[in-house]
Parts: C-alpha cells; structure tokens; sequence
C-alpha cells in the first residue's frame, strides 16, 4: 500500500507524536510496536511513553522510537513526566482506557490544543463503585478525544454511547511473530515433537490459550472436558496462560481427573497451534479483536469459539460459534468437529479466506497516519 504521507519535504520538521501506553495489555503493546515501526519508516518521529517492562519487551526503541519511562499510575508525579513529554508533541496517540486518561490530564489545560487520538483495544469490565468510576473515566476520556478508534464495531458503538464526538472503526493488524532463522527446526518435524512433549501422541490436541481469569471461560471448558473425556480416545486439552485461577481450575482438573493441562504462560504459541487440531476460546467476554483467534485462522486451525464481543465480526463463517457459557454447547462442537475431517478442512480454508481480508501492520499504519494528517494539518483559510 502506498503511503498516505512519508518523509517530510525538504526542510519541514517531521510529524512528532507521542504513543502512551499502559504496558498491562500484550494486543495494545504489540500494536504500539508495530504501529512504531512503521510510522518512523514514513519520516514521523515516535516517542512511546510506557513502564520500563513494556520496553523491555517490546523494544520500542528496537523499532526507531524513543522511550520514555511513564508509570501506569495516574499520581501527579506521572502525570507531570507525561506532559513534559507531550508539550514537544504535534499530536498524542493513547491505547487503552487508563492510558488515556493519563493523556487526558496531561494534556488538559494548555493553551496550546494538541490533538489526542485514543485506541480501544478492550472494554475494561467491572461491576459496583469501581465499574462506576471507570465509566467517569470513559466519559472523561471521550470528551478529550479529537478521534476515538475502536477495534471492533462494538467498541466503536459503545465510545459513541460513552460521548465520543469523532468514533471510527480502526481495526488493530495482528503483528508478524519474528521469521524463523535458519536452522530451526522444520515445522513439519516440529509437530509430532511437540505433540509428543504434550502427551498428545495417538490422541487429539485442543489449545486454549489467554489468562487464567473469570471472564475467558475456562470453568465452562473444564464443564465441556467432562464429556470429551468419555470419547475414546480422550482428547488433551492444553491450556497456555497464567492467572489467578489457576489453584481453582488445576483442583478441578485433579479432582475430576479431566484431560486438561495448564502449560502456564508459553512464548511458542505458533508452535502449538502447528500442532492442535482444535483451537478453542470460551470466553464469556470478548469485546476487542482476539489475537488468539486471529492466530487461530492464520495457522489453519479450526477454531471453536463463543458467539461474544467482537469474535463473530472477527471470524465470520470460518469458525464453529457456541453460546458463550454453555458447555454443553462447546463440547458437542468439538465432538462434531472431531468425528468430521471434511468439515475440518472446510473451516481451514474458510479460516485463510478470512484472514486474508484482516488490515496489514501496513494498511494500520496508513489508516492512522492519515487521521494524524487530517488532524495536524492547517485549516485553509476561506
């Protein structure tokens, strides 16, 4: 695609921008990094303010930006640091809620009117006083912004619910994982390896993969291994993440005797997907666009997934939809799944036709460069 705007004329000063990010979400974090990389390959300047750790893993100034350590606190002190940063800036570009809150108060009370863009990732969801107090943040935040873009439709409906003056839509790329180098071991041979380190030799994989927290549904997986358990032979089911639940969902797992591992947190994702035959989400909440699921396609993996948020935007037709709690539901899919090779190889095939019509990192980048265009640039004069 070509550029919406690149290097800068001959003696013009680039477009200077300010990324924060909160650093607790691995979607938005990698999103940053992508979108880092390629503005600074199109001439803008790239500052990312975010914690330490985010740095380290993430490596923003791997990618051409300068780092500048923000805490994830809202106390006068980081938002001091934040607003020193933004005064050199032509515009701000915040990701998620409390990021951008921090932006918002950074931002506020200056003479100078410096354009704050906001991505939604998620929807962070919380019941009593403390659901109410992020709702006056989203408000806050809403009222700040020159440009709200969410990830999902749904998310773009609830900014504008919220006050949002400008919501778009802005899907997210799912950023390319590093090429393999030359001397990793094929993946065809990877397979049966890792299938074999499972325990997954003459029976089917199932991958999950995403903390270990209320809202992804695993109580309900453990409820559907139930039944999967009976099938000979009993599938495995692999579950990658960590989380609080973990002491809850692993007493269910030993108490019932279920098919199911917690792997813990893994950084070879690509490597189990290779080797499941299933993919499955449960989540019960979903609003932003699903790495996970995305993954899912690309890998040509059927995924089995629950009708919530943003999944059935996401995946249209290339995936097996369930009510989202309902076990039963889930494990009747995977049985069906399971017994039909043809309808396996169907949703593979769907699953690579949808894929392809997800954003590059590419065209992401285009479409946020042209929103910084259209809000940095003079307003002619009538």
């Amino acid at each position: 695609m070509t550029p919406v705007s690149s290097h800068p004329p001959h003696g013009q000063a680039p477009l200077r921008t300010v990324q924060v990010l909160g650093g607790g979400n691995a979607g938005s974090s990698a999103h940053v990094r992508s979108l880092a990389a390629g503005l600074v390959a199109r001439g803008v300047k790239v500052t990312v303010c975010a914690p330490f750790d985010a740095e380290r893993t993430y490596d923003f100034t791997g990618a051409g930006a300068d780092h500048v350590h923000v805490p994830r606190s809202s106390d006068p002190v980081s938002v001091a640091a934040l607003r020193t940063v933004c005064a050199q800036a032509d515009l701000v570009h915040a990701h998620g809620l409390h990021a951008s809150f921090r932006a918002a108060l950074a931002l506020g009370g200056r003479r100078v009117r410096t354009p704050l863009v906001v991505t939604w990732h998620d929807r962070v969801h919380a019941e009593g006083a403390r659901g109410q107090l992020l709702r006056v943040l989203e408000r806050r935040v809403m009222k700040a912004a020159a440009v709200v873009l969410g990830a999902t439709s749904e998310l773009v409906d609830g900014a504008r619910r919220t006050g949002a003056r400008d919501a778009r839509l802005g899907p997210v790329a799912l950023p390319a994982r590093p090429a393999r180098q030359a001397g990793d071991e094929d993946p065809d041979r990877l397979r049966p390896k890792v299938r074999a380190e499972l325990g997954a030799i003459d029976r089917p994989l199932l991958v999950a993969v995403g903390s270990l927290e209320p809202h992804r549904g695993y109580d309900v997986l453990l409820d559907a291994a139930r039944v999967w358990r009976r099938l000979d032979p009993a599938p495995l089911v692999v579950v990658a993440g960590e989380g609080p639940l973990r002491g809850e969902l692993q007493g269910r797992i030993e108490g019932e005797a279920l098919p199911v591992v917690l792997a813990g947190s893994r950084d070879d994702v690509p490597d189990l997907l290779a080797a499941a035959d299933l993919a499955l989400l449960p989540s019960r909440r979903e609003p932003g666009r699903s790495v996970f699921a995305q993954e899912a396609l690309h890998a040509r993996v059927p995924l089995v997934a629950g009708a919530v948020g943003g999944i059935p935007e996401l995946v249209g037709d290339a995936a097996e939809l369930v009510e989202p709690g309902d076990a039963r539901a889930l494990a009747e899919a995977v049985v069906r799944l399971l017994a039909d090779p043809a309808r396996r190889e169907e949703l593979r095939e769907r699953g690579a036709r949808q894929a392809a019509t997800w954003p590059t990192e590419d065209e992401t980048v285009a479409q946020v460069l042209s929103i910084y265009d259209e809000l940095t640039q003079p307003t002619p004069l009538l």
